[in-house]
């Protein structure tokens, strides 16, 4: 189907938006889903805190692929957040299966917090000519993704 919505960017502004944008709807997806898996399966001392501050997580990230997905649209691109897409693309470094003690979750949550926002950071460069307001709204995600990093590293001190 031909794209009903247009955007007010030049096509090949748009493109580098659109590229930007679509990969941190992948990595905040998988983010959401570690979270989410991680929530399910922590066990040990620590687990009340951990498993509430997963929740954070997860509502963040859940948050900033929404935000993410709505401004693709809004540069009239189509976003793909189906699992194949996010299973394929995704720079998160993944979560293991079973149960797992507090401290390894928290070891894995730092780790793909990193991981994603590496790649935000990747992106906040290469959208700052093509499109502030795309960067603008990576920047705001990037910011409070290195927060959470912070306060989850903070637990392995």
């Amino acid at each position: 189907m031909k794209s009903p919505i247009t955007s007010t960017l030049d096509p090949a502004r748009r493109d580098v938006a659109a590229a930007a944008l679509q990969a941190a709807l992948v990595d905040l997806v998988d983010l959401s889903l570690i979270g989410k898996q991680a929530h399910w399966t922590v066990v040990g001392p620590q687990f009340r805190s951990i498993h509430l501050a997963l929740d954070e997580l997860v509502t963040a990230a859940r948050d900033f692929a929404d935000q993410a997905a709505e401004r693709l649209t809004a540069v009239g691109v189509a976003p793909d957040g189906r699992a194949a897409t996010v299973a394929r693309e995704s720079a998160a470094k993944g979560f293991g299966d079973g149960w797992t003690k507090g401290e390894e979750v928290v070891a894995a949550i730092v780790d793909n917090i990193a991981a994603v926002v590496s790649r935000l950071r990747a992106h906040i460069d290469a959208t700052a000519d093509a499109d502030p307001v795309t960067q603008d709204l990576l920047i705001g995600q990037t910011a409070r993704l290195e927060q959470l990093h912070w306060m989850w590293q903070a637990q392995l001190a």
